[in-house]
C-alpha cells in the first residue's frame, strides 16, 4: 500500500483557462458504480449463463468480498499492487476469523483471493454464519486502508445518516420543540416565546441553563430569518452561515458547507449591497467540518468567473483537474481585500477553500494550520445481496486534495499567512492587511470566536 507520509508531488501547478462541464461532487454522495461489469448476462439473464471473472464467484459470498476487492481497487485514492490487495483480504480473513495462522493462499493474485474465500466460506455451517464473516472480513479491510479509519462498509441506515450530515439535517433535533412552540409557528409567535425564555434562563448561573439559553438563542436565530425559516420547514435543514457588519467589512461564518452554503452567501452578500463603504470581506471558517466539495468550484467562480482552473484531486496518480462552475456575482467586486480564519479545527472542504483562497491571492490567512483531513469519500454501492433485508456499498476515500504548495492537505493541513500564536501577530497582521477596518475586524474576531 502506499504510505501518505511518503507521498510527494513534484509539479508545477498551473492555472488552466479550459471550459468543462463540471460533474457535482458531495461528500459522502458518489458515483454509481455496479458490479455488473465484471460478469455478463445473456437477453434472458439466466443464472447458469452468467460467466465470472473466477468460478468460485458463483458463490454470491465470494462474490460480495471480491466485489469490493474490485471497487477498492478502481475507486480508492491509492493504487495498490495486486500483492498487496491479495495480502490487506488474506490478513482481513485471519482476523475476522480470528486465527492464529493465515489462511492459505495459492498465488497472491485476484483469483488466489477468491480461491482462499471459497475455501473458507464453503465450510460454513449456515448462511448467517458466512454472511457475518464476509461482512467482518470487508470491514477490517476496509479500516485498515490509509487514512485509518476513514474508510468503511456502510448500512442503507448508515449512508442515509451521511447523507442527510452532508445536507445538513439533523432528525434529531426540533427547534420549534425547543422554543416551546408548535412546529411552523409564525415569526412573531417565534420571537415572544424566545423572549420569554431567555428572560428566566439570562437569570440562572446552572450550566444546564446557560446551555439551554444557547440553545434557544440558535432556534430563535433561525426561525426568525424568513429564509432559513423556509428552508428548516420544508426539509429541516438547517442554516450554515451568519453574518453581520463590522464597520467597512461584511463577516462571514460559515459553521460547514452544505447544499445550501451558496445560496445562503448570495443572499447575505445580496442584502449587504445597499450598505455604503462595504470594501473588505472576512470568511471565518473556524471550526468548520466542511462538506460539499463542489461548493468551491461554484464559490470560486463567483469572485473569477466560469470555467476558471480551481483546485486539482489526485487519485492514483493522476491530478483531476476541476474548474468554476458558474459567472462572476457581481455584488462581490466591491470586496477588494478578504481574509480567511482558521483554526486546528477547520476540516476538509474549508481547508481545500482556504488554501485555493491562498494560492490564488485572493485572499490572506489568518489563524492557525488547519486539521489535515484532505480526503474526498464517496459511497459506491455494492450490488451483491447476501441479506434481503439489506443493501451496502463501501465508503472509501476517493481522491486527495492539494494545499496552495501542491502538497496533500492530508496530514499536514494548510498553513496561515499570519500565525495568531506568533509572538509578532500583531505586526505581521499590519503586514499582511492594509485595510484598516479588515485588521480591526480580524482582531475582534480573533478574540470573540466564531458567530453561530
Amino acid at each position: 500500500m502506499i504510505s501518505i507520509k511518503t507521498f510527494f508531488i513534484n509539479r508545477q501547478l498551473m492555472i488552466r483557462l479550459v471550459a468543462v462541464v463540471v460533474t457535482v461532487l458531495l461528500l459522502g454522495i458518489g458515483g454509481y458504480y455496479g458490479y455488473t461489469k465484471y460478469y455478463k448476462k445473456d437477453s434472458v439473464k439466466k443464472e447458469a449463463n452468467i460467466t465470472y471473472k473466477t468460478v468460485q464467484e458463483k458463490d454470491i459470498y465470494v462474490r460480495f468480498v471480491m466485489e469490493t476487492y474490485d471497487s477498492i481497487n478502481e475507486n480508492y485514492w491509492a493504487k495498490m499492487k495486486e500483492g498487496d490487495m491479495a495480502r490487506l483480504f488474506q490478513l482481513s480473513l485471519q482476523k475476522a476469523l480470528d486465527l492464529k495462522e493465515v489462511p492459505v493462499i495459492a498465488t497472491t493474485s485476484r483469483s488466489g483471493v477468491a480461491e482462499m474465500l471459497s475455501n473458507v466460506i464453503s465450510t460454513g455451517t449456515s448462511s448467517l454464519a458466512k454472511k457475518q464473516l464476509v461482512v467482518n472480513t470487508v470491514i477490517i479491510a476496509t479500516a485498515n486502508l490509509e487514512p485509518y479509519g476513514r474508510n468503511g462498509l456502510f448500512s442503507q441506515k448508515q449512508e442515509k445518516e451521511l447523507r442527510q450530515n452532508v445536507s445538513n439535517i439533523n432528525p434529531d433535533t426540533n427547534l420549534y420543540k425547543n422554543l416551546g412552540v408548535e412546529t411552523g409557528a409564525s415569526v412573531d409567535v417565534v420571537a415572544k416565546a424566545y423572549k420569554e425564555k431567555a428572560i428566566v434562563l439570562a437569570k440562572a448561573t446552572t450550566t444546564e441553563a446557560k446551555e439551554e439559553l444557547k440553545k434557544i438563542t440558535y432556534a430563535n436565530k433561525v426561525l426568525t430569518n424568513e429564509y432559513n425559516k423556509k428552508l428548516y420547514d420544508q426539509n429541516k435543514i438547517e442554516p450554515t452561515i451568519f453574518g453581520k457588519i463590522l464597520g467597512n467589512t461584511l463577516y462571514l461564518s460559515i459553521s460547514k458547507i452544505s447544499p445550501t452554503t451558496l445560496s445562503e452567501i448570495g443572499m447575505i452578500v445580496d442584502n449587504a449591497s445597499t450598505t455604503p463603504k462595504l470594501d473588505s470581506m472576512i470568511i471565518d471558517l473556524r471550526g468548520n467540518v466542511g462538506g460539499a466539495l463542489d461548493f468551491l468550484q461554484y464559490f470560486l467562480g463567483a469572485f473569477v468567473g466560469q470555467n476558471q482552473f480551481a483546485f486539482d484531486l489526485f487519485h492514483q496518480g493522476e491530478y483531476d483537474a476541476q474548474r468554476t462552475a458558474i459567472g462572476k456575482f457581481e455584488p462581490l467586486n466591491r470586496y477588494k481585500d478578504m481574509a480567511i480564519l482558521t483554526d486546528n479545527m477547520t476540516q476538509s472542504t474549508a481547508e481545500l477553500t482556504a488554501a485555493t483562497f491562498k494560492r490564488l491571492n485572493m485572499a490572506k490567512v489568518i489563524g492557525s494550520t488547519t486539521r489535515g483531513w484532505g480526503t474526498v469519500e464517496n459511497t459506491f454501492p455494492i450490488e451483491s445481496v447476501i441479506d434481503e433485508n439489506e443493501k451496502y456499498s463501501l465508503f472509501l476515500v476517493r481522491s486527495l486534495t492539494l494545499r496552495d504548495d501542491n502538497l496533500p492537505i492530508e496530514g499536514k493541513g494548510v498553513t496561515p499567512d499570519v500565525d495568531i500564536k506568533s509572538p509578532t501577530f500583531k505586526e505581521d497582521l499590519q503586514k499582511a492587511l492594509r485595510n484598516t477596518s479588515l485588521i480591526k475586524a480580524v482582531e475582534e474576531q480573533i478574540k470573540s470566536g466564531p458567530v453561530r
